[in-house]
């Protein structure tokens, strides 16, 4: 079942949107972050339909989501220039996610300064990697474009196979935990891991790129006693950047 397949087919309650995530946007046991995190920002979005550009998403994965979810949104504040709006997804277990996203529009401004260039290029022909078995269920709905980075570092390209009819700001929060964590690279055996906070800020009132490809980079900064902190940030095909953010992982390794 595609993401617009998933967000079409969601039925208002009285206090909220039901959502069904089907398996293969699971993550192990819970649902695939990126996934919950759209469900979050549909619910403040359709709370308030006139709400500017999404600029920040801040967002704390509380509990497992899978099956069936309600998520409920909250306007904490709306001002002059930006509009708090909080929303939970929570599915029979309990709270599973919580965020705050905050929409606000272009202002005017003297300091213009840009210094996030794109580590590479798109290739010319871009041609999806196959990924080994053992990937998490959710990695089916992209195609991924493997890019060597730093040791510390992970890097891919990376799309929707089905995007159709997504706005933007959607389909970036969709694809933007795409990326296992960065402290993987430099793990020498394998154990559970889960993300615990996510922090994404976008660049752009208007995200778009060519194709549906978007190039993804998470580097852990910090990574000690179980704990990861990890930088990240998005660029679209033509090298501008988007997004950038930062991520708590939980390591149990």
């Amino acid at each position: 079942m595609s993401l617009p397949a998933i967000l079409s087919a969601a039925a208002r309650t009285s206090d909220g949107l039901s959502f069904e995530i089907p398996t293969p946007w699971l993550q192990g046991r819970t649902s695939y972050g990126g996934l919950s995190s759209t469900l979050a920002l549909q619910a403040a979005q359709r709370l308030v339909p006139d709400l500017p550009p999404l600029r920040t998403a801040q967002v704390s994965f509380v509990g497992p989501l899978a099956g069936e979810v309600t998520a409920k949104a909250t306007l904490l504040r709306r001002g002059r220039t930006a509009a708090f709006v909080r929303a939970d997804v929570i599915s029979e277990a309990g709270l599973g996610l919580a965020a705050t996203f905050v929409f606000t529009h272009d202002r005017s401004s003297h300091i213009d300064h840009v210094d996030l260039p794109a580590p590479v290029a798109l290739p010319e022909q871009p041609t999806p990697t196959v990924l080994s078995a053992g990937v998490p269920s959710f990695i089916g709905n992209f195609d991924v474009i493997e890019v060597s980075g730093a040791p510390n570092e992970w890097m891919r390209w990376v799309r929707l196979k089905d995007r159709q009819g997504l706005d933007a700001m959607t389909e970036i929060v969709a694809v933007g935990d795409a990326l296992p964590p960065a402290a993987l690279r430099l793990a020498k055996t394998f154990g559970p891991l889960s993300s615990m906070t996510w922090l994404i800020n976008l660049l752009t009132s208007e995200p778009k790129t060519r194709d549906g490809w978007w190039l993804m980079r998470s580097t852990t900064e910090y990574a000690r006693n179980g704990c990861s902190s990890q930088g990240m940030a998005i660029w679209n095909a033509d090298g501008v950047p988007i997004a950038s953010g930062m991520q708590s992982v939980a390591l149990f390794m």
